[in-house]
């Protein structure tokens, strides 16, 4: 049986688009340890070692943390992100060899256009659709250069799953925020309710819903696959760690765009009618 919590997100598609431009998301997540993002930036700049002024995409960029420390390299960067709220943010710290401009990862952002694509801390796995996820994995690929990396930044979800706090209060400012997190067989949600925000009775509260896809390794081997992108390291940390499936915290993967990938109309049609079966069976293999 479903409870009432999983029932009030299912009535809530596109959970991303008014969550994260609300003020809310911007105040909860305002203590993100940006020294540590900051480190983790440089360590994947070591294992990559791009050339000087190459140009990066960071991918669902958000309010601009990790591209102002490319940015800060001498990198060419441009941010890409759906908020406008975290955009109008970003914007704030653009300059000659940084810029950002406000897309949907679902629509095309350019062929052969940069050496690396950046996509980090769970930047990805929100759509309802899981043929969505393919259609980023592929624009990913085309607006790669030949190649050209892309890292991708993920929870993992066996580690996420067995520490799941399913209740917590955090306060922000004045502001407390109550915490609901629950695990099904697709999908990691958390719901927050907004709980004392100066509104006048409980009936006012906000709330707002996060739901991230229980995607594993196999699951991005498949993608990468599908769009010609060779997997070529998978770290667990920030640290960049080995990786652990059951003890690390983090699913970290470095692949490379080759030369022998398919074109989108040569995708698999059994792929493209049902691509949750499919990368459910490819699981399993």
């Amino acid at each position: 049986m479903k409870t009432a919590i999983q029932h009030e997100f299912q009535a809530q598609p596109e959970w991303f688009a008014s969550w994260f431009d609300s003020e809310h998301y911007h105040k909860l997540y305002a203590y993100r340890d940006d020294h540590e993002a900051a480190e983790f930036v440089s360590r994947l700049i070591t294992w990559l070692q791009p050339a000087g002024g190459s140009s990066i995409l960071d991918l669902g960029c958000g309010s601009g943390r990790h591209s102002r420390c490319l940015a800060s390299m001498g990198f060419d960067v441009t941010g890409l992100d759906l908020s406008a709220e975290s955009i109008n943010l970003a914007r704030q710290s653009e300059c000659s060899n940084l810029h950002y401009r406000r897309q949907d990862m679902r629509q095309p952002f350019g062929t052969d256009t940069f050496h690396h694509v950046f996509n980090l801390f769970t930047s990805f796995g929100y759509f309802e659709n899981p043929a969505e996820d393919l259609t980023v994995i592929q624009n990913v690929a085309n607006s790669l250069k030949e190649g050209g990396h892309l890292v991708l930044d993920y929870m993992n979800v066996v580690h996420v799953q067995s520490r799941l706090k399913e209740e917590e209060a955090i306060e922000r400012d004045g502001v407390i925020y109550r915490l609901s997190r629950w695990a099904d067989a697709k999908y990691i949600s958390k719901r927050i309710a907004i709980i004392d925000d100066g509104r006048e009775s409980q009936a006012t509260r906000l709330v707002y819903t996060e739901r991230v896809a229980k995607l594993t390794l196999a699951d991005f081997r498949f993608l990468f696959d599908l769009c010609g992108l060779a997997l070529e390291a998978v770290f667990g940390d920030y640290r960049l760690s080995p990786f652990s499936p059951q003890a690390s915290p983090r699913l970290i993967m470095i692949a490379q765009k080759s030369k022998d990938r398919l074109a989108p109309e040569l995708l698999p049609r059994q792929l493209l009618a049902d691509p949750a079966e499919s990368l459910r069976s490819h699981a399993q293999i």
